[in-house]
């Protein structure tokens, strides 16, 4: 680590989406065979612990991570070896005490907790996933230290650890359970204990990467702040940070609770029917949080740079970052949210052939999940902008407004005999929506330059709805020739994604969505702008 050269902030940005891309492949290898596996009744058993553990596990490394990398990139800053030492020690003990007690929430309380979700039939997968919490915990006291040193490669392999043995574990056991005449919240036991096991090897990776590389940074003759007052320091960023980040998590398991409460307790269906009911809805959010997937790679890079940069009064290299990031995410989230709500149908088709009936009754879901998850990208690279000015408390406050927002709607609506399920992805859409504007409207007013969001969002909405309309009229013109089974229908629909990419590509470049000085921050850009004609 002595000898790494420090990223910049567009090269941490590459290695983590890079990072990303391979975790997204392997995800998506493990979670679409997965649903046609479970099916939409053994997918809720699945997502009922999974967000359980998604909520304890924010609570406990969501915003201390981030708070971390503040405090270390700052002491690396100046210098202060023995200061970037103690608050590595001191964040390691409160990780380690904030794990354990998310773990034993999940391993001494399993059965309060399936039932706290409406599903008392969680009560194996929320036990498997038990270890899971600890393990995270301590990985991420060891991720902060080293994005805060802006080297973001060991938390990039990390992830790429727990994504493949959840992969190479999980899946061929949850096959096996359902196969040998095991009930489908066994098979989704199985299919968790292959994130346990992930979790736990992407750990150990990280405790010998830092023993291996941590002598020759942390010594040095400064005197350090005392414990109480890193404590002190680790918790006034990361309390505000986590609860403003625990909003995803925590909408997740409200969305679920509420939905399974009202399906059961007002619509009077049976536990096993409401899950199958939810399940649609849960096959469609698979694909909605694709495109914010990709935020974590821009925020861990983007909040220790802002936070360097302002501490050094540097607004030219604020402005400069947060600048690249909105035309980063535009760039990537319109497009994808606009290509999710157009090929809906198509798309769920196309994944899960074992399961069209559900596919075809999570289409309508997909549809306004695909425009809301436009708006969940800016809710979230919004939130780290302001938790790197140091507003840590307002992204609470906007996720507080959406959520009630959300709440209300889902209760009213899902509780609706004419509407049922189809209530959830509305308040979804109006609730990410409101918190993206709102947030939109705080950020312009910190930033010395004010962001021209007409400029930054018109260009690539533009060629996002030129692309839709490709899509669109592509699918449906291959669809005349390319139609009767499976497999015409999932040659016309990757035809016409193809097509989709290509027009995009193409209008990316005549309508100079990218500059040359966006390319110059990525490894061997100055080329590819060359290779483009991009001035």
């Amino acid at each position: 680590m002595s000898r790494e050269k420090k990223q910049s902030f567009m090269g941490g940005v590459t290695v983590m989406a890079i990072s990303t891309v391979f975790v997204k492949i392997c995800g998506a290898l493990y979670k679409i065979p997965l649903n046609n596996i479970l099916g939409d009744e053994g997918v809720t058993h699945f997502m009922s612990a999974y967000n359980i553990y998604a909520f304890l596990l924010t609570l406990s490394t969501a915003g201390l991570p981030l708070a971390l990398s503040k405090l270390i990139s700052e002491a690396d800053a100046t210098g202060r070896r023995t200061q970037l030492r103690r608050c590595f020690n001191t964040a390691m003990g409160l990780f380690a005490v904030l794990g354990v007690a998310g773990s034993a929430a999940m391993l001494l309380f399993t059965a309060p907790l399936a039932q706290a979700v409406h599903n008392s039939l969680a009560y194996w997968p929320i036990k498997a996933l038990g270890v899971s919490v600890v393990c995270v915990s301590v990985m991420c006291a060891y991720r902060g230290f080293a994005q805060g040193r802006q080297n973001m490669v060991p938390t990039a392999v990390s992830q790429f650890i727990e994504a493949f043995f959840k992969l190479v574990i999980g899946l061929p056991l949850a096959w096996y359970l359902i196969y040998t005449g095991q009930p489908l919240e066994i098979g989704a036991a199985g299919a968790i204990v292959g994130v346990s096991a992930g979790t736990v090897l992407a750990m150990l990776y990280m405790i010998v990467n830092y023993r291996k590389n941590r002598r020759p940074i942390l010594w040095g003759t400064d005197v350090p702040q005392g414990y109480g007052a890193i404590v002190r320091r680790l918790l006034g960023l990361g309390i505000p940070i986590t609860i403003g980040q625990a909003g995803m998590s925590l909408l997740n398991l409200l969305d679920q609770t509420i939905i399974l409460g009202q399906l059961q307790n007002v619509l009077g269906l049976a536990e096993r029917d409401a899950a199958a009911l939810y399940g649609q809805y849960t096959f469609s959010n698979t694909l909605f949080n694709l495109p914010a997937a990709f935020l974590p790679a821009v925020a861990v890079s983007l909040i220790p740079a802002v936070s360097v940069a302002v501490a050094r009064q540097d607004h030219r290299e604020v402005n400069r970052v947060v600048s690249t990031s909105f035309r980063l995410i535009a760039m990537l989230a319109i497009p994808a949210g606009v290509g999710l709500s157009v090929l809906a149908g198509p798309i769920l088709r196309l994944l899960y052939p074992a399961r069209q009936e559900t596919a075809q009754a999570a289409t309508y879901h997909l549809q306004l999940l695909g425009a809301a998850s436009i708006f969940v990208c800016l809710m979230l690279l919004t939130n780290s902008i302001m938790q790197a000015h140091g507003k840590v408390r307002l992204p609470i406050y906007t996720m507080l407004i959406g959520g009630g927002v959300k709440v209300v709607i889902n209760y009213l609506l899902v509780g609706n005999p004419d509407i049922n399920i189809k209530g959830a992805p509305i308040g979804t859409l109006v609730c990410y929506a409101l918190i993206a504007l709102i947030n939109l409207v705080i950020v312009h007013g910190l930033l010395e330059k004010k962001p021209n969001y007409l400029l930054i969002f018109l260009k690539p909405a533009i060629a996002s709805a030129a692309m839709g309309a490709a899509a669109w009229a592509s699918h449906g013109l291959l669809g005349r020739f390319l139609s009767g089974g499976y497999m015409k229908e999932s040659l016309c629909t990757l035809l016409s994604v193809g097509i989709a990419v290509v027009v995009y590509l193409i209008l990316v470049i005549a309508l100079r969505l990218i500059t040359r000085e966006d390319l110059k921050m990525v490894p061997h850009g100055e080329k590819l702008a060359r290779l483009l004609h991009i001035r």
